[in-house]
């Protein structure tokens, strides 16, 4: 663990506070001419997944954790576990809950390497690569005649529940691009 000021803290640290580890989502400083410059953190339990703000002086020490990661690939699921493999076939189990918005797009056979992030040993969160390719399973016609725009129709995706607006042109079979950071369409693969 390193110690760094609240001045120093970014989006995307983690720290502790009264012992719970807390993952930094939004930093803002001010400084007012009297008092003493701050920092507000806006900060979301990283085993909980409870949120919170809070300010603190800019020069409060914080303990910063450094959480390790490693490259996997989705190997199985295992009721209610979804197995991830690394490259020396070592299998890490992490919890559905754990996995958020990411679980609709985790496919049997897929080979995207994903980030497991650990921490104190215990598997807490995967991460995709930012753009990952997935078959449209199912998807309306198109309307004809309506081209206003940016038009936009629902897909499913094959082999999970997951739905998402795609563009108008995009057919059942068709493999499709999306951005893992907002789960968009981006283009036919």
């Amino acid at each position: 663990m390193a110690i760094k000021t609240a001045h120093e803290v970014r989006a995307g640290n983690v720290i502790m506070v009264d012992g719970q580890p807390l993952v930094v989502q939004k930093t803002e400083f001010s400084k007012s001419g009297r008092n003493s410059s701050v920092v507000k953190i806006k900060s979301k339990g990283l085993l909980s997944g409870s949120g919170s703000e809070v300010v603190y002086k800019s020069d409060d020490k914080m303990e910063v954790v450094v959480l390790d990661r490693l490259d996997c690939t989705y190997s199985y699921f295992a009721d209610p576990m979804y197995v991830f493999m690394d490259e020396e076939f070592n299998q890490y189990e992490v919890e559905a809950d754990n996995l958020g918005d990411t679980l609709g797009l985790i496919v049997d056979g897929m080979e995207d390497k994903c980030q497991v992030t650990f921490y104190d040993g215990k598997a807490i969160s995967v991460e995709l690569p930012t753009v990952v390719v997935r078959e449209v399973e199912y998807t309306e016609p198109a309307v004809r005649g309506d081209t206003s725009g940016k038009v936009m129709k629902p897909a499913k995706l094959k082999g999970t529940n997951f739905e998402l607006p795609v563009a108008a042109f995009i057919e059942i079979g068709d493999k499709i691009e999306i951005d893992t950071r907002t789960y968009e369409f981006k283009k036919r693969a």
